[in-house]
């Protein structure tokens, strides 16, 4: 069933990106929405009911929310800027209920939150030399990445001190995670929209989710 919902998952994913070219944004709302629901779905059939599963799973819903946040603000055009930070704070809260799961798991949790911060500084240092954001935005997206990347930071680090299945696709879910968050921030703000770009964003962003929901069948 779980593998049966992550296909289903795809299609819709890649009707609602018809629709969204099309400019059918009321339409492309709907289909991401019900995208994302499928791997909420996949979370909860996969949970084991431990407290670092229904954390998890919490994530997964907080991710659904922010993904419908975020394609509002095309159908609401006038209020576009205002729901896409509503989007991005619920996508970091996600990220922090996320962390908040995986750091007990966490051997050298602070070594971790390091590196994080470190390479949270280097890439938006990257990063806001290829955009042009306003402040507001440059504040949330280094909040927003920084948040992303302790989380791929703990994730990796899981896996090198403990290798398993569970970590092995947890962690290649939030790496994926993280370039599709890459991809979006530099197609939204960079210098020219591509829809290659936009097809690449949305396609790692619905397997890292799927992935990590689908780690949970692996947690012991």
């Amino acid at each position: 069933m779980a593998y049966a919902l992550a296909l289903l998952c795809a299609i819709l994913a890649a009707i609602f990106l018809y629709c969204e070219k099309i400019e059918r944004f009321v339409a492309a709302v709907i289909l991401k929405g019900m995208a994302s629901l499928c791997f909420v779905m996949i979370g909860v059939l996969c949970s084991p009911g431990t407290e670092v599963a229904r954390k998890i799973v919490c994530g997964l819903v907080i991710g659904c929310i922010a993904d419908v946040l975020l394609n509002l603000r095309k159908v609401f055009t006038e209020k576009g800027q205002l729901i896409f930070l509503v989007g991005i704070v619920v996508f970091m809260i996600g990220h922090i209920v996320y962390l908040t799961a995986v750091v007990p798991l966490c051997s050298n949790w602070l070594m971790c939150f390091v590196i994080g911060i470190v390479l949270t500084a280097l890439l938006m240092s990257w990063i806001f030399k290829r955009v042009t954001a306003k402040p507001a935005f440059k504040i949330f997206g280094v909040m927003y990445i920084g948040a992303i990347m302790l989380l791929n930071c703990v994730a990796v680090g899981n896996l090198i001190a403990s290798p398993s299945a569970f970590t092995a696709v947890f962690a290649v879910g939030t790496v994926w995670f993280l370039i599709s968050d890459i991809l979006l921030i530099l197609n939204t703000f960079g210098k020219e929209f591509k829809m290659s770009l936009r097809y690449a964003n949305i396609g790692l962003y619905y397997a890292g989710q799927v992935l990590i929901a689908l780690s949970l069948k692996l947690l012991k």
